[in-house]
């Protein structure tokens, strides 16, 4: 099962995904011989020490993922989960490292799976969904929390926990990487033929932070909707909560939703055909006063769009800005669920209350403020430029993993997918796009960057989307024949789910080229459509 978990409108505070890849590649190797389950010996990597390494027989059938964000994935087959709790000395740190390695019917492969908002690690799911399609697979808990537990952030003394950062920003993906290819080693006798890393959101973002500083740790990399960028979209993403609260206009989730749907319907048909899908987004420049007037009906109450409403989804669509107009960074994608991070409500007072999204509000709160108490709804427009600024000075070069040199992951053979979608309500498509954009740059030109990172944008599709709520797609598969069969991905087969709720077969085309509908056919099918340079404008 596939699934992301979003909104604040249901009182689901992540920006995250149960990230399950399906890795549809036929099984390269058969156990014959159930290898014993026992606890292998592990060296400890670098820099730290070995606490301990248990292993258990676990008899599969149905995982229910542990956690906030639950889940559950079935017909697992057994497994030996092997557990190594590694320590920094000085840091009292303790991070573990699970891995999970089905006891019959190895692919031979190895995956490691990345993990969701303040989350390293997968809860389970991802590793019984890796083990049923016959990979050992591994994650890391970084010795922090759950998704939304940040506890661990401040020390008694209000500071940071620099050690735990570190852990959680990068050291310990590679560390689980060391470690989980060792384990492999250990119980099967054999290495794996080929290691992978697969990661959406916060996943996306380790998986990128692997190839920039750990270039020999995987062959290949899936990381998708990605969080790089941390130290700026984090603040970015309380922009729209800012701009609710300075201009005192609180629009609700439907007002909201006819101004996406208009942008929608007004930029479908620069596709070649009004399909319920905007094949390039970023040729949509609909102008939201052109809803000043238009009655919307919310919960039984007809309300009227106003001009004050306008200007706030102008503003949150155009991005965060200093007070003179400079821009700092990209805003909500215009046909993506403005609801995700401009929510409000009524407060006990009977007054209108924005609704900040938590996972950048913990982020001013704790990593900026130190303060857990914090009102960001206090934030003026000067105060939040300081707070980006801030945010980039202090963690850019902990975790703002936007390093755009990959020369090293492409000499070491790497290579790298990521599919974004371009409704991502909580991650700027554009952040990830102006991303590729300076690989391009450092590594030459296009061509060669193409040699080894592609990346797809996937129309109409939320954050995370295409793991079950907006289509699917298999990454994986792609990534696989890729790394050992040496086929780059032109297109990656996907289905979506257009604005009319229905499933589409598409092809999503290797960027920068568009979708372009040939005239004929019908526009559900990838066949009535063909990649095309994007139009100048």
């Amino acid at each position: 099962m596939k699934r992301v978990l979003t909104v604040l409108a249901a009182g689901v505070p992540l920006a995250a995904a149960v990230y399950l890849p399906t890795a549809s590649a036929e099984p390269r190797t058969s156990v014959s011989t159930p290898p014993a389950c026992v606890a292998p010996p592990v060296k400890a990597p670098s820099g730290t020490v070995v606490e301990s390494v248990t292993a258990v027989r676990r008899p599969g059938g149905t995982i229910h993922g542990t956690g906030f964000l639950g889940g559950d994935v079935s017909g697992v087959p057994a497994f030996c989960q092997v557990t190594v709790t590694l320590t920094h000395p000085g840091d009292n740190d303790h991070a573990r490292v699970q891995t999970w390695l089905p006891l019959a019917e190895w692919n031979g492969r190895f995956q490691a799976i990345g993990g969701s908002a303040y989350s390293a690690g997968d809860n389970g799911v991802g590793l019984g969904t890796a083990v049923k399609n016959g990979y050992a697979a591994t994650t890391t808990d970084a010795g922090v929390g759950d998704v939304l537990d940040t506890s661990w952030v401040l020390s008694s003394k209000g500071q940071v926990d620099t050690a735990l950062l570190k852990n959680f920003a990068s050291r310990s993906q590679h560390e689980a990487a060391v470690v989980g290819k060792e384990v492999v080693n250990g119980v099967y006798g054999k290495r794996a033929a080929f290691s992978y890393f697969t990661g959406c959101s916060t996943g996306g973002r380790e998986g990128y932070m692997e190839a920039q500083r750990y270039p020999d740790d995987y062959d290949g990399i899936l990381a998708d909707a990605p969080a790089i960028n941390w130290d700026e979209f984090e603040v970015a993403t309380l922009w729209p909560q800012v701009v609710l609260n300075n201009e005192r206009t609180y629009p609700t989730d439907c007002e909201f939703k006819a101004f996406t749907d208009a942008a929608v319907k007004a930029c479908d048909k620069f596709d070649g055909v009004q399909d319920g899908l905007v094949g390039d987004a970023s040729r949509c420049d609909f102008d939201p006063r052109r809803l000043i007037g238009t009655k919307v009906v919310c919960d039984g109450r007809e309300l009227t769009i106003t001009a004050a409403d306008a200007n706030v989804v102008r503003k949150i669509w155009d991005g965060p800005r200093t007070a003179s107009g400079k821009k700092l960074w990209s805003g909500v994608p215009i046909g993506a669920d403005l609801s995700g991070l401009a929510h409000s409500a009524l407060d006990t007072d009977g007054t209108v209350k924005g609704q900040p999204f938590q996972v950048p509000a913990l982020w001013v709160q704790l990593w900026l403020k130190k303060d857990p108490s914090f009102d960001v709804s206090k934030i003026t427009y000067s105060d939040f430029t300081k707070l980006f600024k801030q945010s980039e000075a202090e963690y850019d070069k902990v975790i703002g993993t936007d390093d755009p040199d990959l020369s090293a992951f492409r000499k070491s053979g790497g290579k790298l997918i990521t599919w974004h979608g371009d409704a991502d309500q909580y991650i700027p498509t554009d952040g990830t796009v102006q991303y590729r954009n300076q690989v391009e740059r450092e590594i030459g030109s296009a061509k060669k960057t193409d040699d080894f990172y592609r990346l797809f944008l996937a129309p109409n599709t939320a954050h995370c989307g295409l793991n079950g709520l907006d289509g699917s797609a298999d990454g994986l598969a792609a990534l696989t024949s890729w790394v050992e069969h040496g086929k780059a991905p032109q297109t990656l087969p996907a289905t979506l789910i257009n604005a009319n709720g229905e499933q589409v077969e598409h092809d999503l085309c290797s960027y920068p080229a568009v979708s372009r509908y040939k005239g004929h056919g019908d526009p559900a099918l990838a066949s009535s459509f063909r990649c095309v340079s994007p139009a100048r404008h």
